[in-house]
């Protein structure tokens, strides 16, 4: 199987596709589908990359990934011990060419305009929770009328955006091999010295045609990404870890140097580290 372009598993002649994952750490691999994602988070917690952006998500987050959406889920290893995810896939197309452009669903126009970068839901969560589990069980006809229902109340409820920038062409195969294997060795080594010429060597590219690559699809340079990934993961260890230095914090996450850690934290959460921390319940 192809990680990206990632192909659903469906049964021929359906429609919406149910699908359930219990697994000890969700699928940490960058991939893409045609089909909308709308999912549940039942159980885990983690980093989510949705596009140029580095989200968290927790249990209780009702998450939607837009058609041929890049996204990985890096389950936190450390905090549980099993992750269960139901997720419902479906494209424009799946009930007919023609069956979401009726006048019956021009309500519907802000979810698909908004899933094109993905969003997670503020409002509403409980309802959207018991719906999707409440289809664990169902037949196919009421998995459908589930999905309308669910459908209905993500279009009254508060969202927040997941990725801000999301490249306009489908990755091919190549494009797609080689972004994996960028994300797969950040995500993996975030917490280590990593250098333009060794990133720019696991693209198998010249560091300025690395550098003209990353920039074109995430409209951002690899090592701000690099830097909002490490403190990212600085948030987490600052709320649960609170006996934790703020600068065993920093060196565990790839800072080596405490006022760089402090200046860098300041940019992307424009707080401190330690105001941070305190405003978090610590």
């Amino acid at each position: 199987m192809k990680v990206l372009p990632f192909k659903i598993p469906k049964t021929h002649n359906i429609g919406l596709i149910y699908q359930e994952d219990h697994e000890q750490y969700f699928y940490d691999k960058l991939h893409q589908h045609e089909e909308i994602q709308l999912c549940v988070i039942v159980k885990g917690e983690g980093t989510l990359i949705v596009g140029d952006t580095i989200n968290k998500y927790v249990s209780g987050d009702v998450l939607v990934m837009g058609s041929n959406l890049p996204h990985v889920f890096k389950s936190d290893a450390s905090k549980i011990e099993e992750s269960f995810m139901i997720s419902l896939f479906f494209t424009k197309d799946s009930f007919g060419k023609d069956f979401f452009q009726l006048d019956d669903f021009i309500e519907l126009i802000p979810f698909f305009e908004k899933s094109v970068t993905g969003f997670k839901l503020l409002t509403h969560k409980e309802e959207v929770i018991n719906l999707f589990l409440s289809l664990q069980k169902a037949t196919n006809l009421e998995r459908f009328i589930g999905l309308l229902q669910i459908l209905k109340i993500i279009i009254d409820a508060e969202t927040k955006d997941l990725a801000s920038f999301i490249y306009p062409k489908k990755y091919t195969d190549n494009e797609g091999k080689r972004m994996r294997d960028i994300m797969d060795f950040t995500i993996n080594h975030f917490n280590k010295n990593i250098d333009l010429y060794e990133i720019s060597e696991k693209a198998n590219m010249t560091p300025n045609a690395f550098c003209r690559y990353f920039k074109q699809r995430t409209n951002k340079t690899y090592f701000t990404f690099l830097n909002e990934l490490r403190i990212e993961n600085a948030c987490k260890l600052l709320i649960s870890e609170n006996k934790l230095a703020i600068s065993e914090i920093a060196y565990q996450c790839g800072f080596n140097n405490l006022s760089n850690f402090n200046r860098k934290f300041k940019e992307i959460k424009t707080i401190s580290p330690s105001k941070y921390r305190k405003t978090s319940g610590f």
